[in-house]
């Protein structure tokens, strides 16, 4: 039927003869009427084989109806089911198109994150540690020799003698002014360090007899009247023994004198010939003495 009330014959002039009864109407004031079923199975069979050999009023029809009615096709499709439709193309080739490109961007292999070029602090070579060498035992120190008293003499008068001999050699004399030095105070003495009765003072110090003969002292008897020191210089037996020698040495020729007359020109004694007899002895004590 027409708007104007008239009814279209099928067969009648200006009809299609391809026109069916389930077929929209291709006017647009009555594209988006209701459809009937029969009229919406034609359109889901056109929707599924969209490329079928169809006459030309009738595609249009189809997708006139497509395009204004999709609400009505999805309540169509849920009552009678969802036709199968084949997948996309364009999502798969879009897929491939990016893993295309991926590939092309970026290789499976990550890139290494480590500097190119050599740090410029070599790392340190661990090197195994040596054993420690074992440190040599410390050599003991050598215990110096005891002096044992030789020629009769007393530890005492043997340490005494060691004083002299050590004092001569801080001086360098020679072993033959050594042995004059022990000679002469074995007669003046008896190699025993004397204070004076006379000299109270003298007492005051280290001493290990008191003699009367005036005012003399120490190992070699000296006088402090007579210049050689103070009495406590003369009772310290290196200062008295430095002093003797240090005179014997001023004296031409000593070194070729006899002992007595060496011994003599330095003490000036009362008995000059007195000093010999010590001389053996006193050669057998420095010989202990310097080993």
């Amino acid at each position: 039927m027409r708007d104007d009330g008239t009814l279209d014959d099928p067969n009648g002039p200006g009809r299609s003869a391809d026109r069916s009864d389930d077929t929209p109407s291709t006017d647009p004031t009555s594209s988006c009427a209701p459809a009937t079923a029969g009229t919406w199975r034609t359109r889901f069979r056109a929707l599924r084989t969209p490329l079928a050999p169809r006459p030309g009023r009738t595609r249009l029809a189809v997708a006139t109806g497509a395009a204004c009615c999709l609400g009505l096709v999805g309540v169509s499709q849920v009552g009678f089911g969802a036709p199968e439709r084949a997948p996309s193309p364009a999502p798969v080739a879009e897929a491939a198109e990016r893993a295309a490109v991926d590939a092309a961007s970026r290789g499976m292999a990550r890139p290494s994150t480590a500097p190119t070029t050599p740090s410029a602090t070599p790392s340190p070579t661990v090197t195994a540690k040596a054993k420690p060498k074992p440190k040599p035992k410390a050599k003991p120190k050598p215990k110096p020799r005891r002096i044992v008293p030789v020629a009769g003499l007393t530890r005492t008068q043997m340490d005494n003698a060691t004083q002299i001999v050590r004092a001569g050699r801080e001086m360098g004399v020679p072993r033959r002014a050594l042995v004059i030095a022990v000679a002469t105070a074995m007669q003046e003495s008896t190699l025993l360090n004397y204070a004076s009765g006379v000299l109270p003072e003298s007492q005051e110090y280290p001493h290990q007899a008191i003699g009367w003969d005036h005012d003399s002292v120490g190992l070699f008897q000296q006088r402090p009247s007579s210049g050689w020191g103070t009495v406590a210089e003369l009772m310290d037996p290196e200062y008295a023994t430095k002093a003797f020698l240090s005179a014997l040495e001023e004296i031409p020729g000593w070194q070729d004198m006899p002992l007595s007359v060496a011994a003599q020109a330095v003490q000036v004694s009362a008995f000059p010939d007195a000093y010999a007899q010590h001389e053996w002895r006193a050669g057998e004590v420095v010989a202990e003495i310097l080993g």
